[in-house]
């Protein structure tokens, strides 16, 4: 734009010094012609200069909005994506990029996000091999995209899915449960390999509780104590998950609620962190201070349809919670959450596809609809109030 500008200053130099002669020659002869040569001039100048910053304000906008770059990370060495999934239901999936290295962590929210998520995924995965797919529990919004429809390919059939790491328990019995272990059962019987979390955890089975995804990225299987012990709440049995690169460490957690994160906290060494997955969609029965004293996070991001009351009536509830937003505002006020409903459940982007981007020293996050953290946001205005230290 620099050299364009350039250019339109020395042809306004060139029509205003032939402007002069013009005028010297015709004022002699007609007075009130040079007057009104003068105006068309002006206004010729005048329609340059808007069409200069018209253009150069278009490409600028452009720039800024354009989806999934993070100009201040040039050389990431892992990028993480928190996908929205087309349409006003709750869900997770998380796309990870990690050198050649490809992560899918759940494909929610319901079996055609499928689609969503694969045109998402297709950008970034040029082989149609993901090295490891993680589905953190049984429950819809986080499987549903595994299975697909009839029109829409899921996760399992639409790529070569090398390694898949899932929950080890379930009460569920639900259709997309069975259709869930139908279609990854096919995947293995296809050449995939599959461990639970517990199998990484026991190195059994042919899992490990650390993968090598770079020199400088590590995929790190925690232990909780509901891998192997019963719960009645399904979200329990989440599959919990690290990324150590470097000094940073990125926490993931599934749903698992307040006693999963206690047992979470007392089986594992846990680091402080720079990312953390806002957990259960940013419910009041998650996120606790057990966890969130411990890990002190950063920045959250929370995957959820902001103020949907799909899963409660009661606003202070809605995703994420009053309460959830209490505690982790004593953190951090980096929190960035995908989507939002109205008042009549339409959806739209709030921080949209959400990227985190990191070189193992500095981080950055690019939302592809916002930047706006969640506490400066009209949403949250309206619902929800900033904790007071």
């Amino acid at each position: 734009m620099a050299q364009k500008k350039s250019s339109s200053n020395k042809a306004a130099k060139t029509v205003t010094k032939m402007t002069k002669k013009a005028a010297k020659k015709a004022a002699k002869k007609n007075p009130a012609l040079v007057i009104v040569i003068l105006i068309i001039v002006l206004a010729l100048i005048v329609g340059a200069g808007f069409l200069i910053y018209h253009f150069a304000s278009k490409n600028k906008n452009n720039s800024k909005n354009h989806d999934h770059q993070v100009t201040e990370i040039k050389n990431p060495d892992i990028s993480i994506y928190f996908l929205e999934l087309g349409n006003e239901y709750t869900g997770d999936s998380t796309y990870i990029k990690a050198g050649d290295v490809d992560i899918l962590i759940d494909a929610g929210s319901r079996n055609a996000s499928a689609g969503t998520i694969s045109s998402f995924v297709d950008e970034y995965c040029t082989d149609g091999k993901l090295e490891y797919v993680i589905a953190t529990h049984a429950h819809q919004d986080h499987i549903a995209g595994f299975v697909g429809t009839n029109a829409v390919k899921g996760i399992f059939e639409k790529y070569e899915c090398e390694n898949i790491i899932d929950f080890n328990l379930h009460n569920t019995t639900s259709k997309v449960y069975n259709d869930y272990i139908t279609k990854r059962d096919a995947e293995i019987a296809s050449g995939a390999k599959h461990f639970t979390a517990l199998d990484c955890w026991n190195q059994t089975n042919g899992g490990k509780r650390k993968y090598q995804l770079t020199e400088r990225v590590e995929m790190e299987i925690l232990y909780q104590d509901f891998y192997e012990k019963e719960s009645d709440d399904e979200n329990n049995y989440s599959v919990c998950v690290m990324f150590n690169n470097m000094d940073n460490h990125y926490l993931f957690t599934g749903d698992l609620e307040k006693a999963g994160e206690k047992s979470l906290v007392a089986k594992n060494t846990l680091p402080q962190v720079q990312l953390f997955k806002g957990a259960h969609h940013g419910s009041y029965t998650a996120n606790t201070l057990d966890l969130l004293n411990v890990i002190k996070p950063e920045v959250v991001c929370i995957c959820c349809c902001a103020g949907s009351d799909e899963y409660t009536s009661n606003p202070a509830n809605m995703f994420p919670a009053q309460a959830a937003i209490d505690r982790l505002g004593l953190f951090t006020d980096k929190i960035y959450v995908t989507t939002v409903v109205d008042d009549k459940n339409k959806y739209k982007s709030l921080n949209g596809n959400i990227l985190f981007a990191s070189d193992g020293s500095k981080y950055a996050i690019k939302g592809s609809a916002s930047d706006t953290i969640l506490k400066d946001t009209e949403w949250f205005k309206a619902n929800r109030t900033w904790p007071t230290k």
